[in-house]
């Protein structure tokens, strides 16, 4: 194992296409939710302990040996919104392409071959986790980190935000990402014993409605 591979799996210049999305940041920049730095706070706060939490701890499971088929079929109960779904697929399919690349590994041939299509990003994630020699926790900090980072750098793109603010806000989050890493890792961890159930199902409903919104737009600067 090296721990250093986590770098470079939560680098935001690995090719996993993250870069591409908001997490949801563009359409709240444009409803008028997010304004700036203490808006941002907010938005990101929110969404670590809904969709970062849910995500969080399926990667946790993923990188814990869960079956990633069933993870897969919890994520799609957890995501209502069609969009967010498609959104999560692809991010899972063109994950799959850079850590296939980067740590061969059968475990991830395997779920490529179940989903052509993609699977949710978080599996992929747990996965290579594993396919990397990390573990269930690091997987858990790589989630939560992609959850807030990428909807912070979308925002300094969008508002013209200050990007030494944007990295402050994120410092001043840190001691939360900590905690939604721990509840990941518990809950990730049951799944082998006690199933898919007892991971969180954590809702953000505006996040959802926003997808949908968002996905509608004939002109984007994000995917989603």
């Amino acid at each position: 194992m090296t721990r250093a591979a986590l770098l470079v799996l939560a680098d935001g210049r690995f090719p996993a296409g993250g870069h591409a999305h908001s997490g949801g940041a563009e359409e709240a920049v444009k409803a008028g939710r997010i304004t700036g730095a203490t808006s941002l706070e907010a938005f990101l706060r929110g969404r670590l302990h809904t969709t970062g939490l849910v995500t969080a701890a399926l990667a946790a499971a993923a990188a814990a040996g869960a079956d990633p088929a069933e993870l897969d079929a919890a994520a799609d109960a957890r995501t209502p919104s069609p969009a967010l779904r498609l959104t999560a697929r692809k991010l899972g399919r063109q994950l799959m392409r850079a850590v296939r690349a980067a740590w061969p590994s059968a475990e991830l041939d395997a779920l490529a071959r179940e989903f052509p299509k993609g699977a949710h990003q978080p599996v992929v994630l747990g996965l290579t986790a594993r396919a990397a020699g990390l573990g269930a926790e690091d997987a858990a900090y790589c989630s939560v980190y992609e959850s807030v980072s990428g909807p912070a750098t979308a925002v300094v793109r969008l508002l013209s935000l200050d990007p030494f603010e944007a990295t402050a806000v994120l410092a001043r989050l840190a001691p939360e990402l900590d905690r939604v890493v721990d509840r990941a890792v518990s809950c990730g961890a049951a799944v082998p014993t006690k199933g898919v159930d007892v991971l969180p199902a954590a809702s953000a409903p505006l996040l959802e409605i926003g997808a949908e919104v968002h996905a509608g737009w004939p002109v984007r600067l994000f995917a989603s």
